[in-house]
């Protein structure tokens, strides 16, 4: 049987022990507090791993993107969320495209304006479209402004005939900013409040909202546990990374995602590995946040931090002398294991340091 250490580098290893055991985890604790699991699959628009989360009681899926639902629905996925408000007439003429394959979809709403695209576009065909308003609750990016705003957009969405309201949804994606733990405890609770009292007000106007969705994953374990969610929808929880370490979410035990790298050059002030930029990308820390320590955690390799990167070189520095020397292979935990998932095609599945098989990346 083939051994990791024995591959090309750089290389995209998925450690399967630790998949399954954090896809089991998010699955227990849905299970536990009878939510929904719908995972945001943009950490690893994988098939293979949609599937496996599926067979765990995944309701559903979430994209970013249109290109991610496309391709899931070929992979067989018929239940999609795109949690991104798209007015885009070409992209919505995709997205009936999927209609007519009998994918139930729905898809994120906040302006009156997308809902106008929306409806012009459906006008001429049988279908409908079901929506989920997304309402801002801190990050500041997409949504509109909880309670009074989401409570006109749902009524406005009454108004028009191809559009169905099926939810309220938010990203509390500046949990990732956060300094404390305690700070991303506050985050979650606002996070799970800010769309359970957005449902209420609709339902108090005679608006049902059947599905109260929150995401991020510093935070579904929090805002899942606020009275009135119904789901939750953690990405990067499936793999973790050095982010999620920095923020205290997650151990280096629970990271599944790691980068085979080998030295390409030992120089008296630094070490040089063939993992740069268009590997491991530029995360130090999301939104803003210094979470991490250089470019990625070197596992077995406390001595060195991957300072700089440059496109294909990622350079070192050592506190004290290294062991290491050319041609040797070291495996890194990225800062951000879903911007690092997307410059590859594929990931090579392991267990024990023995290579399983390669899965795809989809999307």
């Amino acid at each position: 049987m083939t051994m990791v250490t024995s591959l090309d580098t750089p290389t995209l290893l998925l450690d399967y022990d630790r998949l399954i055991k954090n896809i089991n985890e998010i699955a227990n604790f849905s299970e536990e507090h009878n939510l929904s699991y719908r995972p945001h699959i943009k950490t690893h628009k994988s098939i293979e791993i949609a599937k496996l989360q599926l067979q765990a009681g995944a309701v559903g899926i979430t994209t970013a993107t249109i290109v991610e639902a496309e391709a899931m629905a070929a992979g067989g996925m018929d239940d999609i969320l795109i949690a991104y408000p798209i007015s885009s007439p070409n992209q919505i003429g995709r997205m009936i495209k999927l209609l007519q394959q009998g994918v139930k979809l729905k898809v994120a709403l906040d302006s009156t304006e997308q809902l106008a695209y929306l409806q012009k576009e459906l006008d001429h065909t049988p279908f409908s479209l079901e929506v989920w308003i997304k309402v801002n609750s801190g990050l500041n990016r997409c949504g509109v402004e909880p309670g009074k705003d989401a409570l006109v957009l749902a009524k406005e969405v009454l108004s028009h005939s191809k559009i169905r309201l099926g939810g309220i949804l938010t990203h509390a994606g500046h949990s990732y900013a956060a300094s404390t733990y305690s700070e991303i405890e506050q985050i979650g609770v606002h996070e799970g409040k800010a769309v359970v009292e957005s449902a209420e007000k609709c339902e108090k106007d005679g608006i049902p909202i059947p599905v109260r969705s929150v995401g991020s994953t510093p935070t579904y374990k929090i805002a899942g546990k606020v009275p009135g969610i119904t789901e939750i929808r953690p990405g990067n929880a499936v793999f973790f990374d050095a982010i999620q370490v920095g923020l205290g979410v997650a151990d280096i035990e629970n990271c599944a995602l790691t980068v085979l790298a080998s030295v390409i050059g030992v120089y008296q002030d630094r070490i040089v590995f063939d993992t740069g930029s268009k590997t491991l990308c530029l995360d130090k820390g999301a939104h803003g946040n210094d979470t991490v320590k250089g470019f990625g955690h070197m596992i077995g390799h406390p001595e060195i931090t991957l300072e700089r990167l440059s496109e294909e070189h990622g350079i070192g520095t050592s506190t004290q002398q290294s062991s290491l020397k050319l041609n040797d292979k070291v495996r890194i935990i990225p800062n951000h294991a879903c911007t690092v998932a997307n410059q590859f095609e594929e990931y090579i599945l392991h267990q024990n340091g023995k290579v399983l098989e390669a899965w795809q990346v989809d999307g």
